[in-house]
């Protein structure tokens, strides 16, 4: 019998910037390495159908990857309930995570990679703080890789 593959959310503020870049990073490393899991992102406090921000899009076409066609996504309990892992950027994110679904298996990115960080808002800033922040986001992703692979099918 097979079995649906696991969902990763990826959370943070307007999911305009560092959610989606998170989103498609993480695409781009799982189907390098064979990992099978849905993956996407939300916002605790946007609107749905926001277009990803213009850097967010410029620093991921950098990437090779395409952010273009990116909407925005209202974090919802449904949301929630349906991810096997979520991963916040902020502390602040997975408060609101924890106080909408106290079971959920939630941290942020920084703690998954055993890294005590959160990930600041690159929202306004000019292209160099877009490309850093996707930078430590994948460098973030990379250095989750072992646990993603025990994670994502063992829960």
């Amino acid at each position: 019998m097979f079995k649906s593959p696991p969902t990763l959310l990826f959370v943070c503020t307007g999911n305009t910037c560092r959610s989606p870049m998170a989103e498609v990073l993480a695409k781009s490393l799982f189907r390098e390495l064979d990992i099978m899991a849905a993956v996407h992102s939300a916002g605790v406090n946007t609107d749905n159908g926001y277009p990803a921000s213009s850097n967010a899009i410029i620093a991921m076409r950098r990437e090779s990857l395409d952010l273009s066609s990116h909407k925005s996504q209202q974090l919802s309990y449904e949301l929630l309930e349906r991810a096997t892992l979520i991963l916040t950027m902020t502390q602040g994110h997975l408060h609101s995570v924890k106080s909408a679904a106290p079971h959920a298996y939630a941290f942020t990115l920084g703690q998954y990679a055993n890294q005590d960080i959160d990930i600041s808002d690159p929202y306004g800033g000019d292209l160099a703080t877009y490309q850093r922040c996707a930078r430590q986001i994948k460098q973030l992703l990379e250095s989750s890789v072992a646990y993603f692979k025990e994670d994502l099918w063992t829960i």
